[in-house]
């Protein structure tokens, strides 16, 4: 089946608010909360004001926003006058201390969101994260903890080059190996037009209103307001197969 799910959830009022109203219009079917997002607390009362509750999962974070626990916050590499910064090298290896704090901050956002009572669905990361070398085996050893039994894949579907696809197949392989359950494929809903995607595949989108009000699936910002697509109806699109 057909997975649309909508990133972000939390991180801000403006796209937590789009992603209500991305399920309110039947184009979305999941979403995965940010636990230091700003928004996080009033976005779990959408949630359930709006009926997708049991459609949430966590979206780990390690590179944007504030920290949940204080170990990181002492490391340099990653957080910086108390903000995540994004520095880090997808290829780097982490000391003891940095495995440490990181399995510490992902457990810490993990349980956070289940304390509200979220049966989390399933893992994905910010900046796609957890499919880093460094952080993978962290990713899954807290989601293994935590009976969190679905993750998504490495991008392997859309335009990219062979060598990409290679790797994101090593990182399935791995996955399944290990017992987790994933879709056969992982892409951007952008890369949607004129190409119909296979049927177990889960899809990207960042759901957002733009300077007018239209609901976007958001690529980057532009004088302040975020620019990108307009999302498709594609359950229409798809001749009605998709998970809602």
């Amino acid at each position: 089946m057909v997975i649309i799910n909508a990133d972000d959830f939390g991180m801000n009022e403006r796209c937590s608010r789009a992603i209500a109203e991305a399920f309110s219009r039947e184009l979305v079917t999941d979403t995965t909360i940010m636990a230091n997002g700003e928004y996080f607390n009033q976005a779990i009362l959408l949630a359930e004001k709006n009926g997708f509750f049991r459609k949430i999962g966590i979206h780990l974070n390690i590179t944007e926003g504030p920290p949940l626990t204080e170990d990181i916050k002492n490391l340099p590499d990653f957080v910086t006058d108390g903000q995540f910064n994004k520095r880090y090298n997808w290829d780097r290896k982490l000391t003891a201390e940095e495995e440490t704090a990181i399995h510490r901050e992902l457990t810490a956002q993990i349980v956070k969101v289940q304390k509200e009572g979220v049966r989390i669905t399933h893992a994905d990361s910010h900046h796609y994260i957890h499919n880093a070398p460094f952080i993978a085996p962290i990713a899954e050893r807290v989601c293994s903890e935590h009976g969190i039994a679905k993750i998504r894949l490495m991008r392997n579907w859309g335009d990219m080059a062979d060598s990409d696809k290679q790797k994101a197949e090593k990182y399935k392989e791995r996955l399944r190996s290990k017992g987790y359950i994933t879709t056969e494929y992982f892409g951007r809903l952008s890369e949607t037009e004129n190409k119909k995607p296979p049927e177990s595949i889960e899809l990207l989108v960042h759901p957002d209103f733009d300077k007018d009000g239209s609901l976007i699936d958001r690529h980057g910002v532009e004088g302040g307001y975020p620019v990108g697509s307009i999302i498709p109806e594609l359950n229409v699109m798809l001749g009605g197969y998709l998970a809602l």
